[in-house]
């Protein structure tokens, strides 16, 4: 996409994400730290229609970015229970908006997970979310 300026330094496309998210980004990923660390460059389709981006687009980011702490913590896929959301400023598109998380506690099922969104430094949002964690079936 060559009216997309450089993505933030570290970060590639991330692969494998189902249909909703794959419609809804793209979204990139640093994979080197700890947690969970992804991006997404906003459209004028992220936004409503006030233009600013929408926050059911930052809630689907912060959803996918918490539970990407979750199954990288646990090692296999995290389904979300709960998900609290404060969101803090706005942003519009040409921005690009970056999200950490991080797991705070794991239990044998369950991890709790907590995460932030900003773009530019300029924080927009922060959440909480408790997952799921999936067994692989055996």
């Amino acid at each position: 996409m060559s009216d997309r300026p450089a993505a933030p330094a570290g970060f590639v496309p991330m692969e494998g994400r189902g249909p909703f998210t794959t419609h809804n980004g793209p979204f990139l990923h640093d994979p080197s730290g700890e947690g969970s660390n992804q991006a997404f460059f906003a459209r004028a389709r992220h936004c409503n229609g006030l233009g600013i981006v929408h926050g059911g687009m930052l809630s689907t980011f912060l959803d996918g970015l918490l539970a990407g702490a979750a199954s990288r913590a646990h090692g296999g896929a995290a389904v979300t229970m709960h998900l609290s959301i404060d969101f803090l400023d706005m942003a519009r598109a040409g921005e690009w908006i970056v999200g950490e998380g991080r797991l705070t506690r794991m239990a044998r099922d369950v991890a709790f997970v907590e995460g932030r969104v900003h773009t530019a430094g300029r924080p927009l949002a922060r959440a909480t979310g408790v997952f799921k964690l999936m067994r692989r079936r055996g």
